[in-house]
């Protein structure tokens, strides 16, 4: 009887060892468990990885705490309990890339942040904007690129995710956003506004201004004279250095909203909800004029109804960057 008390307490003891003495890498390891795998499979990936002492145990573990373990990637860098191991499988800790696209980012800043983050060059992600419009068709079926319905948010992407997948799951943060605002109408046409009110002010009280100044030159096809916009044609034919230049301001490119009447042929960039639903429910306004919260040194914009005030309001903003120490 003590023979099989001693023995027992042997196999107590040799389990807890195995279980809660720290064991694992000392370096950056990867372990993806794939969906549907059985604790057996779980345990031998993670005993191959080195993660978990013996795989038997890590059996017993799960056969003990009877949870859910969840599919995934993880990242192990250091010796860990097998206890510790599990309840992270157990919770979903899953290994993730973070990316926070702001409000206002084209596609092309879009690519650059996940370039940063470790999730690929830049031209990939450029080729699946262009290549997945499919995503898009119901909503616009002109669309040309992705550009305008890759919601703005704060994202966590696996490691292996492809563009398109990226791209997939930004659009589909897009479409539950545009549910919750009821947009409606003309999508092209909202959202190409909504980018452009989004490019031209970051002040939440504005948005509905700016887009009234857009909705009066429309109504009186007065060519939008919007820089942003200019800007962006710029970068889809690789020529824009850094800073706006007043020839750029005749370069004829579809973009160019002082040469061409009406909205830019799409979207230039990723308009957060202020901004799509001031788009929707622009202000009624007579104002046809304004200078940009951007280019104003009080961080507001100036709204003006005529030209005359437009030239004031001007006037006032040079002299304040005079003043400020500009030129």
């Amino acid at each position: 009887m003590l023979a099989i008390l001693f023995v027992a307490l042997l196999a107590v003891g040799a389990a807890a060892w195995l279980v809660l003495t720290p064991f694992g890498p000392q370096s950056e390891t990867f372990v993806e468990l794939a969906p549907g795998s059985s604790t057996a499979r779980i345990g031998q990936q993670l005993e191959a990885a080195g993660v978990v002492r013996n795989r038997f145990a890590f059996d017993l573990l799960r056969w003990l705490k009877w949870g859910t373990l969840r599919a995934g990637e993880y990242r192990f860098d250091h010796p860990a309990p097998m206890t510790d191991v599990y309840a992270r499988i157990a919770r979903g800790d899953v290994f993730t890339r973070t990316v926070t696209v702001p409000e206002g980012a084209s596609i092309f800043e879009i690519a650059a942040r996940l370039q940063q983050a470790g999730l690929g060059a830049p031209q990939d992600f450029l080729d699946a904007a262009v290549n997945q419009t499919g995503l898009v068709a119901d909503l616009d079926p002109g669309a040309k690129s992705l550009e305008g319905y890759l919601f703005p948010d704060t994202y966590r992407f696996a490691r292996k995710a492809t563009p398109a997948q990226i791209a997939a799951i930004m659009v589909r943060r897009f479409r539950a956003v545009a549910e919750q605002l009821g947009l409606k109408g003309n999508m092209h046409a909202v959202v190409t506004m909504a980018s452009l009110v989004e490019r031209e002010t970051a002040v939440d009280a504005e948005r509905p201004l700016v887009a009234s100044v857009f909705a009066n030159r429309l109504a009186k096809n007065m060519p939008l004279m919007t820089d942003p916009a200019v800007i962006y044609g710029l970068e889809l034919e690789g020529r824009w250095r850094g800073a706006i230049h007043q020839s750029d301001l005749s370069l004829n490119t579809p973009y160019n909203t002082y040469l061409h009447t009406g909205l830019p042929p799409g979207p230039i960039a990723n308009p957060g909800a202020k901004s799509l639903r001031a788009a929707m429910e622009p202000a009624k306004t007579d104002y046809l004029y304004f200078v940009a919260a951007g280019a104003n040194p009080q961080g507001l914009s100036l709204f003006s109804r005529t030209l005359d005030e437009q030239d004031r309001n001007v006037a006032g903003y040079r002299h304040a960057v005079k003043k400020a120490g500009g030129r």
